[in-house]
């Protein structure tokens, strides 16, 4: 079990920044895949970015260049840097540790609120 705590979410005017952050209890934290999710009202949940062992990131059409996806395995933590925010931008941010093996192994932090509003 890997208990997931995230912080750094809020309000945000159009064209602002913010940076979430999101720390895993595991010791072997550099072997998760490690993504953020979000589920703005009325949406399904999608990926926004996910960033694997290696560094590899990959990234939601609507957020590239615009977000970046950096992990510190020494800190156990990843970060989600978001840039130039729009308000459809707007949903509960989910922080996601995936084994890269066992599917079985799938956690879920307890979601962030980010409102973009003028």
């Amino acid at each position: 079990q890997i208990q997931l705590v995230e912080s750094g979410g809020g309000l945000v005017q159009p064209g602002g920044s913010l940076r979430l952050s999101c720390t895993a209890s595991t010791n072997l934290f550099s072997i998760w895949v490690m993504g953020w999710y979000r589920q703005g009202p009325g949406n399904q949940r999608e990926l926004v970015a996910d960033i694997t062992d290696d560094g590899t990131t990959n990234y939601a059409q609507s957020v590239k260049g615009r977000f970046a996806i950096s992990r510190d395995n020494a800190k156990k933590t990843v970060y989600l840097q978001m840039n130039n925010l729009k308000p459809e931008d707007t949903a509960v941010y989910s922080c996601n540790a995936r084994h890269p093996l066992v599917s079985a192994y799938n956690y879920w932090a307890q979601g962030t609120q980010v409102t973009v509003s003028s």
